[in-house]
């Protein structure tokens, strides 16, 4: 621990880079982690609701994807600020959870490949349909 904040510069928890922060969140005061997290939940919810809007636009379909799934990965990040990083990535990769999270992934680069290269608009809406119905699970 005092080594790290050596190599940070002696700089206290709430000043130490993101990077340091995330990669190990106890080492963040609850206040720290608490206030992450609500900054990426209500930033993916914010994504969301863009993206939802930019798809009835014409050719919105890029827009909404990208904007879309970068929402649904901020609004799942910022539980990682509240459990950490390799705690919250081996909860996902349990064997309960395995094909859940494999499903999920698979829709988040399906949704992008849909909508940017195949430029199939009903496929880009039903692989997000089951991206959320499998974080749902």
């Amino acid at each position: 621990m005092e080594k790290l904040r050596w190599v940070l510069g002696g700089q206290d928890d709430e000043e130490q880079g993101l990077t340091a922060q995330v990669l190990d969140a106890s080492m963040l005061s609850f206040n720290t982690r608490l206030k992450w997290f609500a900054i990426c939940f209500v930033s993916g919810i914010f994504f969301s609701i863009l993206g939802t809007g930019l798809l009835w636009l014409p050719g919105g379909i890029k827009l909404f994807a990208v904007f879309y799934t970068f929402g649904n990965i901020a609004a799942l990040a910022s539980t990682y600020f509240l459990m950490g990083p390799v705690k919250q990535l081996k909860k996902i990769f349990e064997t309960t959870r395995l094909l859940a999270t494999i499903i999920m992934l698979l829709c988040f680069v399906l949704t992008l490949c849909a909508a940017l290269w195949w430029h199939k608009k009903g496929l880009a809406v039903l692989f997000l349909i089951k991206c959320c119905s499998s974080l749902l699970s």
